[in-house]
């Protein structure tokens, strides 16, 4: 009797070991980076479409349910025909080059919508099809994995990305607020008529008796916009070419002829900040900052390359704020690297090689690209020292270039440089060389660094 009444006994503490040792679910911080995007992405916000037998699986060819995705993803070509011809696998695991290659990321980078559906509208939609975006966070971690080869296991991205819950919206332009600590400038409205480019400049000075010292540009333009620049002028600019402030000084005549005039100015330019995104708010490191002498004003640059047969309407707005000079640590200098010497045979692919060295230690904390239609592909290497021929910078899109973010900044040592490479389509019956048109060619990489 007193075996059987301890059975029942027995029975339940080896079902309370037994439940002791089950393990509870793993800890996001424990899984792999791979296992963070199926779980938290692909199982939540995809899979209800690109599962196995579905419609849009089969009409995709992709399937992202456990077990499948990393082989349906990594390595493969898309089923879109217009992605495979541009030279797109859905993700590559080259690194950095592979995030501009990668025809999942034009399809879930919300943030770039502009650039998606006016310069790929054969691509399809951005994914999520019908339902919210990812989040800004789940793209970042997304993006962390293939600029880190796109592994299978390891932990590559840090799963406090996820806790960034915004996500983009497509904000309509509109004037930038004020900054409480700057200036702000306003270009425009102007007309830039059907198939041509208008280029123009306009000089505004700056109420400022002190130096100022730039911690933060904020861009925004109307649609259409190639590109807009800060330029200021030169100490030993001549009178004669210096511009009257609030001029509008077009590059080309009403005949498409250059305005000789207009353009003798710009040999006295210093670039100070531009991009080529229709939205730009580039904060520099902490204590960084980029000082304009008193006196100086801006030589602004806009650029609209418009390519449809109706007029468009161009128009920016641009904040530059200021830091009092006890906080800054750090005086940031300009890098313009402008290659204007060479030659695209036509029908060809050629690829441009220029080199340049520095004699003192700079920390560089921004690079950029800049040139023109037939440019396909644009490289940026160490030269000298560790890591001689490291790859730093890469873009495929010359309409708008990544502006790339370096922190910690790249430290190049004195005799240490940067080569930079980039490779140009010239399907013309003539040949190119530098020209301002987007439909010559330039070879131009921008950024800002600062020294010991």
């Amino acid at each position: 009797m007193k075996i059987i009444k301890i059975l029942p006994l027995l029975f339940g503490l080896i079902l309370l070991v037994n439940c002791s040792n089950e393990k509870g679910p793993v800890p996001i911080s424990d899984m792999q980076t791979y296992e963070v995007i199926q779980t938290q992405i692909w199982d939540t916000q995809c899979i209800s479409c690109h599962s196995a037998g579905s419609t849009f699986a089969k009409q995709s060819n992709l399937v992202l349910t456990t077990g499948e995705s990393y082989d349906q993803l990594v390595g493969r070509l898309p089923d879109n025909e217009a992605a495979r011809e541009d030279g797109l696998e859905l993700v590559g695991t080259e690194g950095l080059p592979s995030l501009f290659k990668s025809y999942l990321w034009e399809k879930i980078n919300a943030n770039d919508q502009e650039h998606f559906y006016s310069d790929h509208p054969h691509y399809g939609a951005i994914m999520p099809l019908g339902g919210d975006f990812l989040t800004n966070g789940q793209l970042e971690f997304i993006r962390e994995w293939i600029i880190s080869g796109a592994p299978e296991s390891g932990q590559v991205a840090d799963v406090a990305l996820l806790a960034d819950e915004t996500r983009f919206k497509e904000i309509p332009f509109e004037p930038l607020p004020l900054p409480e600590r700057g200036f702000q400038f306003h270009v425009g409205p102007f007309e830039v008529l059907p198939n041509s480019d208008r280029e123009l400049f306009t000089y505004q000075s700056i109420d400022s008796e002190e130096d100022i010292y730039i911690d933060q540009v904020e861009i925004v333009m109307r649609p259409g916009s190639h590109h807009f620049i800060f330029y200021t002028f030169d100490d030993d600019t001549p009178s004669h070419f210096f511009p009257n402030e609030g001029d509008i000084r077009d590059i080309y005549d009403d005949g498409g002829n250059l305005n000789y005039s207009n353009l003798i100015a710009l040999q006295y330019h210093n670039f100070i900040a531009g991009t080529q995104w229709p939205r730009m708010n580039y904060k520099y490191p902490e204590g960084v900052a980029l000082r304009i002498p008193a006196g100086k004003g801006f030589d602004m640059n806009s650029h609209y390359a418009n390519r449809t047969d109706e007029v468009v309407t161009g128009e920016v707005y641009g904040n530059i704020h200021t830091v009092p000079q006890e906080e800054v640590n750090y005086v940031a200098e300009i890098l313009d690297l402008n290659n204007q010497d060479f030659s695209l045979p036509p029908n060809k692919v050629t690829t441009i090689t220029k080199e340049y060295t520095f004699n003192e230690r700079m920390h560089i904390f921004q690079l950029f690209s800049h040139a023109h239609e037939h440019m396909t592909e644009f490289n940026v290497y160490k030269v000298g020292g560790a890591n001689d021929g490291e790859l730093l910078y890469v873009s495929f899109d010359w309409e708008h270039p990544p502006i790339l973010e370096l922190d910690p900044p790249i430290v190049l040592n004195p005799g240490e440089g940067l080569r930079l490479e980039a490779t140009y389509d010239n399907w013309e019956n003539r040949t190119l060389s530098f020209g301002l048109r987007s439909s010559d060619e330039m070879m131009i990489l921008f950024g800002a660094y600062y020294t010991d």
